[in-house]
């Protein structure tokens, strides 16, 4: 399948005490799709495969992250500088949430990627704060 973020109401470049703000899907370990912090929006889309394993269903694919029953995709919130990208925290999208949303093409998830202080959203995320769905 093919599983789509779009974040909207980015915290800005300059956050709390953090200078040139990105975010990014991360991928292995390494931030894939840098968006500055002042975006408008932001999207990534990855692919995701959901494997019948004992039972149930196992998503793997290169920006999943996490053990089978726990797995998740990271936003990955770092400055960007003339010395590249320092990460200073990430934001779990948890896909155990998919639910019987993983056999359908394209997953789309949704979700502000401010917090409630106006700096970048991080820690496990869960409905309500996004939303998941189909779009066949």
């Amino acid at each position: 399948m093919h599983l789509v973020v779009q974040g909207h109401t980015l915290p800005g470049l300059r956050c709390g005490a953090y200078d040139g703000v990105h975010v990014a899907l991360q991928v292995g370990r390494e931030p894939q799709g840098l968006v500055p912090g002042d975006a408008p929006s932001a999207t990534w889309t990855t692919e995701v495969r959901a494997l019948d394993v004992d039972g149930g269903t196992d998503l793997r694919g290169p920006a999943v992250h996490g053990r089978r029953g726990d797995r998740f995709l990271y936003l990955t919130w770092g400055e960007v500088s003339s010395d590249g990208f320092a990460m200073f925290r990430r934001a779990k999208l948890m896909l155990g949430e998919l639910g019987g949303l993983v056999v359908a093409q394209t997953v789309v998830g949704r979700l502000a990627l401010t917090d409630g202080c106006g700096l970048p959203i991080c820690a496990q995320v869960r409905p309500p704060a996004i939303t998941w769905t189909a779009q066949d």
